[in-house]
């Protein structure tokens, strides 16, 4: 999906215009992949405009660039107002935030330690990652042949940029061979996660989605979507899942702040229950846009642009 120039973006406490955002060729980021980003919504709720679970997003950006031993020369309510300045300069009442967090240009070679780290926030327009119609009828996914990393080398729990080399793999991959999406499975042949997206399965009415030990990164909207189903009375299990759930589930659909809640139909053009959306699936997409669209929020989860 093309990005739509904006007029700002925020680098390391000034606005700048959108053309004039650039780092140097030799900044480290650009040779060992070192940046840590987010990628966060704000919604055009009932209410006003609203980013979604902004201080969560925020936290988990300083846990990943703590991972790497790098330290942001900002604090998190210093992030939190420069993405409520970055939207407002550009009066955006809907948008997608992109926070990243990276190792400049000062030394080339593998040690960062000696080069400066950098922030820069951008925002611009992006509908449904997968397209309204996934979201409506589901996609078609397969089982990649690439495999998450062991918990121990890439450490997943990280969003950081050079985890992504292996998630373009699988996606070329998969648009390739006709699909939407892929599902990577963890070293011990357990189903892990998307390109991209959190994966669940749902079997007798029980939700299981995979542990954080399969290599999969710990998403935000994962973890709403598990309280939205436990306060709406499912059971919901964190386990291993082996491979073969794919195939024998009710249902599958993938979470994610590009991907929200989208419905998986097929995966290796095996049908998924009857080939349409499940019931649950359908329920929680819909308890999840009732708060991100109509502002329905016990949870406190939403953020407003505007009003302060």
């Amino acid at each position: 999906m093309p990005v739509k120039k904006v007029e700002k973006i925020w680098m390391n406490g000034s606005l700048v215009n959108w053309d004039d955002a650039k780092i140097h060729i030799l900044s480290h980021v650009i040779h060992y992949g070192s940046s840590w980003f987010e990628g966060i919504r704000c919604y055009d709720t009932k209410q006003g405009p609203a980013i979604f679970r902004l201080d969560k997003h925020v936290r988990r950006l300083f846990d990943s660039t703590k991972i790497y031993r790098t330290q942001i020369p900002f604090s998190e309510k210093d992030i939190v107002d420069a993405i409520m300045q970055t939207i407002r300069a550009n009066k955006m009442k809907a948008c997608y935030i992109r926070p990243i967090v990276y190792r400049g240009y000062g030394e080339v070679g593998v040690n960062p330690i000696k080069c400066p780290v950098d922030v820069t926030i951008a925002v611009w327009e992006w509908g449904a990652y997968l397209g309204d119609e996934a979201l409506k009828n589901g996609i078609d996914v397969c089982i990649s042949t690439w495999n998450r990393p062991a918990p121990n080398t890439l450490p997943a729990m990280a969003k950081a940029g050079g985890n992504y080399l292996l998630s373009q793999l699988m996606k070329m991959e998969a648009v390739q061979e006709g699909f939407q999406e892929a599902i990577a499975l963890d070293i011990n042949g357990n189903l892990s996660e998307g390109t991209g997206e959190n994966l669940f399965a749902v079997k007798d009415d029980i939700i299981y989605t995979p542990a954080f030990s399969s290599s999969l990164l710990p998403g935000v909207t994962r973890a709403s979507v598990i309280k939205l189903a436990r306060d709406a009375g499912y059971e919901v299990l964190i386990t291993p899942v082996p491979k073969e759930m794919v195939y024998v589930a009710d249902e599958l659909f993938f979470t994610g702040t590009a991907a929200e809640v989208t419905p998986i139909r097929s995966v290796d053009k095996v049908k998924v229950g009857n080939g349409k959306p499940g019931p649950i699936t359908m329920k929680l997409q819909e308890m999840y846009f009732d708060v991100v669209k109509n502002a329905n929020d016990p949870q406190k989860w939403l953020t407003f642009v505007y009003n302060d």
